[in-house]
């Protein structure tokens, strides 16, 4: 199917399309640059949201709940779900569908597990292409989910409106919360499972920690939820709705959008340069064999291939 057509079935909400197009930006295929250029004038409207914490948290079950709160207020949901992927077969391991099967018959819900072997930059640029797919084909809230706590994550949060860091009680102390770096990408925290003994403590331990970091014009809110009962969805609901006029409303939603494109458009201009640069060096071994034989060093090495390249001396 050429880039075209598929670009109007998805603009039309053809499930097989969207797919389809998920799976071009999973494996970087031919024709995504012509797809992105076709679907990118429709999109810009989705309000996405990114939940990450350690694997048995419960995002799964949370992003289930939520995306039945966005049904329930007529809104048309998404949830990416981001995997690692296997090193055997390429494709993504966990499969997160399986655990929101009860959407899987809702036209106005889109659910994907998607694994990023293939898109240059890896999740940094494979994430926000694929949120498009979903915000051209009509999606109002897209929910990003990942694994674990990692750059993975941080890139993530990066490429959403809101971050909800999730966690459970008993998941460590306040040391630990610090040494994570969580607090720097959280808009909201969720300490789920809180029907468990040590839910109030795991509250006290995240607001002390904020309260003991820096000033900041917006303070994460801790809401607790039991997700796998639908308790305090309602909370997160409005937590989530808060954030957003607060980003609203002191221009942050448009500034930040507007840095995440920037970063994407410069980390795709690195990608391209870095691709031209390892074919110079493989059409010149000799640059590669004057460092190994030390008759020059890397940064003069450096400097002759950036020249090469057109980016002048560094």
């Amino acid at each position: 199917m050429e880039p075209s057509e598929l670009v109007d079935r998805i603009l039309a909400g053809d499930r097989r399309a969207i797919a389809r197009a998920i799976s071009m930006v999973e494996d970087g295929a031919e024709g995504l640059a012509e797809l992105s250029a076709g679907l990118f004038p429709h999109t810009g409207r989705a309000y996405t949201v990114g939940l990450t914490g350690s694997p048995g948290v419960g995002k799964s079950t949370l992003a289930g709940e939520l995306v039945r709160a966005a049904r329930a207020r007529g809104l048309r949901a998404a949830v990416l779900a981001i995997d690692p992927t296997s090193p055997f077969t390429g494709g993504a391991l966990l499969g997160d569908r399986v655990r929101m099967q009860d959407h899987a018959t809702d036209p106005g819900v889109f659910i994907r597990s998607m694994a990023t072997r293939g898109h240059l930059g890896g999740m940094a640029l494979a994430t926000p292409e694929a949120v498009r797919v979903l915000e051209a084909a009509g999606f109002e809230l897209v929910l990003v989910e990942t694994v674990g706590v990692g750059q993975a994550e941080v890139d993530v949060a990066a490429a959403t409106d809101t971050t909800l860091v999730v966690v459970t009680p008993g998941w460590g102390d306040a040391v630990q919360v610090a040494k994570a770096g969580i607090l720097e990408i959280a808009d909201v925290f969720v300490v789920n499972k809180a029907d468990r003994e040590g839910a109030e403590a795991a509250v006290r331990d995240l607001e002390q920690m904020l309260r003991l970091g820096p000033p900041l014009d917006w303070t994460p809110p801790v809401v607790k939820t039991v997700a796998a009962a639908g308790e305090g969805i309602d909370d997160l609901w409005v937590a989530i709705d808060e954030h957003r006029r607060h980003l609203e409303s002191s221009g942050e939603l448009e500034r930040g959008r507007r840095a995440r494109l920037l970063r994407e458009v410069e980390s795709l201009a690195v990608e391209a340069l870095r691709a031209r640069a390892r074919a110079l060096l493989d059409a010149n071994p000799d640059v590669v064999d004057d460092v190994l034989e030390r008759r020059t060093d890397p940064y003069r090495a450096a400097a002759a291939l950036a020249e090469r390249l057109g980016g002048g001396a560094m």
